[in-house]
């Protein structure tokens, strides 16, 4: 896409009803009629080409809404978990949007766009200095990707926090050209403490993606407005503890996660560099462990 276009597709964004749209988009992605739901199955898998022989369930008849195929789990063994003891590993498959180390606290969102780690964490300054000169990682999550998110380590979940916002798309071209674009969209930021300290995993929301799912939360349907909602943890009675590879929760339908880790805590490769193509597992680097 050249600049121009990606220009006017962030500025049609605008006007856009992104949140009507993303609620039309929800109930067409429910349909259980199996000649529609069939279709739409066909049509995204031959489109994004989706490795269906991944999918736990037979394609497409296993499934019976196109969102179940969306959030497929995958057969055993499909993204094997790096096992190294201080490994971080890729929560999701996605490809970077952006990596490496904050600026103080403001995080690099694409070249030439930049934004503040309070304003995306919507805390107080203190709590996010927790986190200043630390590392980062934003991956977005494609279309034909698997869509369920990971822990990147062993980590217990402390808190989550619901922030709501807009819904604009999250793809590369919006990312280069809209300011404060992972500050502006609705989020779920989900706070861990592991044996290297605080870390932080947010699962941003975008244009189409229904709901955020978590066995914590449940399904949190989007909303453009209302107050940051701290969440009760323990309504659905799930263990917090967690070890790396085990299941954080879903998109239904894409966007994108970042990864926050303390400072002098974490070793990112070197090879973790905008555009590259990760899967669940992989890893991404290592953590030093805090000593007492």
């Amino acid at each position: 896409m050249s600049n121009l276009s990606a220009r006017l597709f962030v500025l049609m964004q605008h006007v856009l009803p992104k949140h009507l749209l993303t609620a039309i988009v929800f109930r067409i992605a429910r349909i259980r009629t199996n000649s529609i739901k069939n279709f739409l199955l066909r049509r995204f898998a031959d489109f994004y080409a989706v490795n269906i022989d991944e999918a736990k369930l037979p394609f497409p008849d296993g499934f019976g809404t196109f969102n179940d195929f969306f959030t497929r789990q995958l057969v055993a063994g499909a993204r094997p978990v790096d096992g190294g003891a201080d490994t971080i590993v890729s929560p999701v498959d996605g490809i970077v949007s952006a990596a490496g180390q904050l600026d103080a606290d403001t995080i690099l969102q694409a070249k030439g766009q930049r934004y503040s780690l309070p304003d995306l964490l919507m805390t107080d300054m203190a709590d996010a200095d927790r986190f200043r000169d630390g590392d980062f990682a934003t991956i977005y999550l494609a279309p034909g990707d698997y869509h369920r998110v990971h822990s990147p380590l062993d980590l217990r979940l402390v808190t989550a926090r619901y922030v709501p916002g807009s819904l604009y798309s999250v793809n590369e071209s919006t990312v280069s050209f809209l300011p404060r674009l992972f500050t502006r969209n609705e989020r779920l930021i989900c706070r861990f403490d592991g044996a290297s300290g605080p870390v932080i995993l947010i699962f941003v929301g975008a244009l189409h993606v229904g709901s955020i799912t978590t066995p914590w939360t449940g399904r949190m349907r989007p909303r453009s407005k209302g107050t940051v909602q701290d969440l009760d943890l323990s309504s659905q009675g799930h263990d917090r503890q967690l070890r790396k590879g085990d299941l954080l929760g879903w998109f239904n339908m894409g966007s994108t996660v970042i990864v926050l880790l303390p400072p002098d805590r974490c070793r990112l490769s070197p090879d973790l560099v905008t555009g590259k193509k990760l899967r669940m597992g992989q890893a991404i680097g290592n953590m030093r462990r805090e000593t007492a």
